[in-house]
């Protein structure tokens, strides 16, 4: 059975004269605009309950979607339920609004619904999903080089807040690899630096920036309210606090780091997953002698690797909030960018750990730089 193809002036004409147009794109699709006077009802419920909407078999009915594939399946379906009087406008709505036809634009968040427009039609993520992110609170510490892309990307997302503590300010050669930064801003905080970038990008985050060394003293206050942290530190006292602390508050840790030419991430839920999943000194009992793991400042690091891990340290905070996918929890991602190789091994919790074993009482904070030193 053929489907009529109007066009939308040819629609907006029969439109006037009474005949009712449906618009079955989903809610946040018609959020951006949708031809005047039309009425929104999404394909799959038109589909699934015709009748509903349109009672009389006999009732003249045109469909419009963005492009006009949707409006001709959902009308073919119409004529197989027994309606057979519908139209389909060819080129939908994009071509309606380029022929300069009346558009209506819905009261309510349009920022919401046209920035996030790409996530919203993924059905794993959705207007739910993007409104979990929306509430989300990610607490990062460091706002270099692994801070730089997982905070943009987390900003761009839509995540709600970010919490960015780093007591550093830029320095001219932070800017072959820390993204946040430009020159412009050199011997400025970093946190400052990182949220007038980020909020330039998405100004509907709240950026709240803490110009601070984490200590024992001020760790919890600063990552117990987030749903999710992120260490983007470079030393391995901050390290070890951080995973002391997430254990003790039960909040998963997004782990990343680099070394000249590889890096390595991993998630560490230790502290919701008692006796399941493995944290941080689960991995490393002990720290490694200063010189077998300098710093970037001392041994150098390729400028793009830590735009390559903290981009994966992101997609990692966004399936922890959205509750998709399989996280790194067990797993440590290895990435080796000479040899444009990814290497993956298993992780498991170790039963005598002295920080999240189960049943096990939280032990304290110590002193980490000493206990890094050896």
């Amino acid at each position: 059975m053929n489907i009529e193809e109007i066009s939308p002036a040819e629609a907006l004409r029969r439109q006037r004269s009474g005949v009712v147009l449906i618009d079955v794109r989903e809610s946040h699709e018609r959020a951006t605009g949708f031809a005047e006077g039309a009425r929104g009802i999404a394909k799959a419920e038109l589909e699934a309950q015709p009748q509903v909407e349109l009672p009389a078999l006999d009732a003249e009915v045109m469909l419009i979607c963005q492009s006009g594939r949707r409006s001709l399946q959902a009308a073919q379906v119409l004529r197989e339920a027994g309606y057979v009087r519908v139209a389909s406008v060819e080129g939908g709505t994009t071509r309606w609004i380029a022929e300069g036809l009346p558009l209506t634009r819905p009261e309510g968040d349009f920022d919401f619904y046209d920035r996030y427009s790409r996530h919203l039609r993924l059905p794993e993520v959705g207007e739910g999903g993007q409104r979990r992110l929306q509430a989300a609170r990610v607490a990062m510490v460091g706002a270099g080089g692994l801070g730089s892309p997982a905070a943009y990307y987390l900003a761009a997302a839509g995540v709600g807040t970010l919490v960015l503590a780093d007591d550093d300010v830029v320095d001219r050669s932070n800017l072959q690899r820390q993204i946040l930064h430009t020159e412009d801003r050199i011997g400025v905080a970093k946190v400052e630096s990182a949220r007038i970038a980020l909020s330039a990008l998405n100004p509907t985050v709240t950026i709240e920036a803490f110009p601070e060394r984490i200590t024992a003293d001020n760790v919890e206050r600063l990552i117990a309210d987030a749903d999710v942290v992120i260490d983007g530190a470079d030393n391995f006292p901050v390290r070890y606090l951080l995973n002391d602390a997430c254990v003790k508050l039960g909040k998963p840790l997004v782990y990343g780091a680099v070394h000249r030419f590889e890096g390595q991430v991993s998630v560490f839920d230790a502290g919701r997953h008692r006796g399941q999943a493995p944290c941080y000194r689960c991995l490393f009992p002990e720290p490694p002698p200063p010189e077998a793991a300098p710093n970037c400042s001392e041994a150098g690091v390729l400028g793009v690797l830590p735009g390559v891990i903290g981009m994966l340290q992101a997609t990692e905070a966004v399936k922890l909030i959205l509750g998709i996918g399989d996280s790194l929890a067990g797993r440590l991602l290895n990435f080796d960018a000479l040899a444009m190789k990814f290497r993956e091994t298993r992780l498991s919790a170790d039963p005598e750990c002295p920080v999240c074993a189960a049943g096990r009482e939280f032990p304290g904070y110590i002193d980490y730089v000493q206990f890094c030193a050896g």
